[in-house]
């Protein structure tokens, strides 16, 4: 009989195949605290999570954000505070000295803060996920979201994933106008979850749409579907990775990666020549993950360690997550501007602890290893 371990690791070669070893990557981090800066305000848009970065036009990025508080902070506490489900901004520059936000979110009729993006059925609230501009049109991935009977900071369940198809994207996000379809091929039914939009990456004409698949707690595993770039909305041409291909039969998908969490970047790194992946391990953790593949597929790299979030030495409360790149903002061929999140399970800790639940930068730089 086999000991409990070694049946462990068949099934595990079993489920994740071995895959080549690649040469690792060296990697250092600084921390940018003139990036922290550019996005800390004390009235209005007070800090949100999510922060994933599309580029609009050259010199212009749009950040969405999901969960936003919008009112003042004092003294290091967050006051007059209310807080809606999305919001977006616009920098302007990619330098943090000289770089200008704008933030953006709606306003109900009585001047109170809402959230920028609505389901058009009516039906709870979206988090902003990935996004890509392609032919003049922002493609938004909408995660559908309702309240459960759980009080606790995870009292919600996700219902859906809707694809808007933005038709003037360069106006200021109030004025968008947002067509939303719902993406037939999420699946959110008890213990089996399919979910797309955790990262998107368009490239060689395509566009590559990255989510996790995760069955009965048993974590969260890379799935990547494309579709060509001249019609997202075009659901009948999408394909699907396979182990060693793809196809129509969104059934056929592989999992491609492990231990991931449900946000993530795939971007290429020049220097290295090579896909990275970046996120936060295991979903929420102080370690922030790189691996490097050839191709938007994989195979991947074993995991790096590229960064330890020190936020959660603060308090056994605090929790790190939603670790990404954005590689629009980086300056050399060799580094990634990466953003994560600063949370508690204390709602009444993040509204007192003004230095919680605003994007925090860092640079990774890579060198392969001789």
């Amino acid at each position: 009989m086999r000991a409990p371990i070694e049946i462990g690791l068949l099934i595990l070669t079993l489920v994740f195949p071995f895959t080549p070893p690649t040469r690792a990557a060296d990697w250092s981090a600084t921390p940018l605290p003139q990036y922290d800066q550019l996005f800390q305000r004390t009235n209005d848009w007070t800090g949100a999570d999510g922060d994933f970065a599309v580029t609009l036009t050259n010199g212009l990025t749009l950040w969405l954000f999901s969960d936003t508080f919008v009112g003042d902070v004092l003294d290091g506490h967050r006051t007059h505070t209310t807080m809606v489900h999305n919001s977006a901004a616009w920098q302007h520059g990619l330098n943090p000295v000289s770089a200008s936000v704008e933030f953006f979110h709606h306003q109900t009729a009585e001047g109170k803060p809402a959230s920028l993006i609505t389901p058009a059925d009516g039906h709870g609230w979206f988090w902003l996920y990935d996004a890509v501009m392609v032919h003049g049109k922002l493609y938004l991935f909408l995660q559908q979201i309702e309240p459960t009977d759980d009080h606790s900071a995870f009292g919600f369940r996700q219902t859906g994933v809707t694809l808007g198809e933005v038709a003037n994207p360069l106006d200021p996000p109030p004025q968008w106008r947002v067509h939303q379809e719902s993406l037939p091929f999420a699946k959110f039914d008890g213990g089996d979850t399919r979910e797309f939009g955790s990262a998107v990456l368009a490239t060689n004409g395509y566009v590559y749409v990255y989510g996790y698949r995760e069955r009965q707690g048993g974590g969260k595993k890379m799935i990547l579907a494309r579709v060509p770039d001249t019609g997202p909305m075009d659901f009948p041409a999408w394909q699907f990775r396979t182990r060693d291909g793809w196809t129509n039969d969104v059934s056929g998908l592989a999992n491609l990666c492990p231990g991931l969490a449900s946000e993530y970047s795939v971007s290429w790194l020049p220097a290295l020549q090579r896909y990275v992946l970046i996120y936060t391990k295991g979903g929420m953790s102080d370690q922030i993950i790189a691996r490097t593949a050839p191709e938007p597929w994989g195979p991947w790299s074993a995991p790096q360690v590229v960064f330890r979030c020190p936020e959660t030495t603060w308090s056994d409360r605090i929790f790190c997550y939603a670790a990404k790149a954005h590689p629009m903002l980086a300056t050399q061929p060799d580094e990634l501007i990466i953003t994560y999140a600063a949370n508690s399970y204390d709602l009444s800790q993040v509204v007192n602890d003004a230095r919680l639940y605003w994007p925090r930068f860092v640079k990774v730089q890579a060198s392969l290893s001789p």
